[in-house]
């Protein structure tokens, strides 16, 4: 089958072309699993994580890709969990221990031994691949493969991130304010979902792209600015989705007394990492501000945003390549050529 290699560790500044093209052996369902042929893959910035060596891979080569969708062509002899045929998706959770502190309360995704698609285990830049049964997931048939892929992940993990905001728990509140730093895959979904689902929670958009700012306001942002403009009125929450560590010190100063700041990304690059220096307790911590994180994604957290995205329905903005582009795809992701989701297309509706 055809697949994208990730075979080493490198920077896209050195090397702008990281996986290369190869044709490798299908690979054969355990027991549990099912084998899935790829019809789309989104590309995400984790990968670039993965590529750069801020969340490595445990063993190379390994074949990136977390948010896939396709349909089931083979099972192993106990995943009778979904007939053949049926169109699935896999997330970034390929597999948790099941049996931890964690993994028994819902936690799953602070399992010691959480396993990532396309990190810990081959992805979705490939024509197949397998996935336990347990950690794929139906795929509403209300959406295209490539309308579904990003919601996988951008969409999962805004999600929950949106959960971890508080504002949800208070939407019938008026009025309640999110901000949101950085608008590209993940970001965009949550201004649609809170727009359609929420709609007492005004969005507002920080970014240091102006297409990213006109296109937040395209799609119903109350206000869009840099990273360092100052929004009409301080905000309760904020969700960053950003690589960076500047826009989290321009976040915290929006704050409201007692707001919230989540962190939506597996790692932070180091290049800017001398912005936490100017830090100001006072100013930008003092008031009972909170900073929490946000750390993978829960099986929950997809089947639940799938139906409510399903329900609405959402409509990501996807940009299209070819499963060969994937270098491109995630060039211009480093580069911030960025408008809704990038995807790969390989087969499929």
């Amino acid at each position: 089958m055809r697949a994208m290699l990730l075979e080493r560790i490198s920077s896209l500044e050195e090397n702008p072309t990281p996986l290369r093209a190869a044709e490798v052996a299908k690979p054969v369902p355990g027991p549990d699993e099912i084998l899935i042929q790829v019809g789309a893959c989104g590309v995400c910035h984790t990968e670039l994580d993965e590529i750069e060596g801020r969340t490595p891979p445990p063993e190379l080569p390994v074949i990136p890709g977390h948010q896939v969708v396709g349909r089931v062509v083979a099972a192993g002899a106990m995943a009778m969990r979904f007939p053949l045929g049926s169109r699935v998706g896999v997330a970034w959770i390929y597999s948790a221990c099941g049996t931890c502190e964690y993994c028994r309360t819902g936690r799953e995704n602070l399992c010691a031994r959480f396993r990532a698609t396309g990190r810990d285990a081959n992805g979705g830049y490939a024509e197949f691949m397998c996935v336990p049964q347990e950690y794929a997931y139906a795929i509403p048939e209300v959406f295209r493969d490539e309308q579904a892929a990003p919601l996988l992940c951008a969409g999962a993990i805004g999600y929950r991130s949106l959960k971890l905001s508080g504002l949800l728990e208070r939407s019938q509140e008026q009025p309640l304010r999110l901000g949101l730093t950085g608008f590209g895959a993940s970001a965009h979904i949550v201004l649609q979902l809170v727009r359609h689902a929420y709609p007492n929670i005004q969005v507002y958009v920080f970014s240091r792209s102006q297409g990213e700012r006109q296109f937040a306001l395209q799609l119903g942002a109350e206000w869009s600015g840099d990273f360092d403009a100052t929004p009409p009125q301080p905000l309760h929450s904020i969700i960053d989705t950003t690589p960076a560590w500047y826009p989290i010190v321009e976040a915290l100063r929006c704050l409201v007394p007692g707001g919230r700041l989540v962190i939506n990304a597996i790692r932070k690059e180091a290049r800017d990492q001398d912005a936490l220096l100017r830090l100001d307790y006072p100013y930008h911590l003092w008031l009972e501000k909170e900073i929490k994180s946000v750390a993978n994604i829960t099986r929950r957290d997809v089947q639940e945003f799938l139906a409510l995205a399903a329900a609405i329905p959402l409509r990501p903005e996807v940009q299209l390549y070819r499963l060969e582009q994937a270098n491109q795809a995630l060039l211009e992701l480093k580069q911030r050529k960025i408008r809704g989701a990038k995807v790969l297309q390989l087969a499929g509706t």
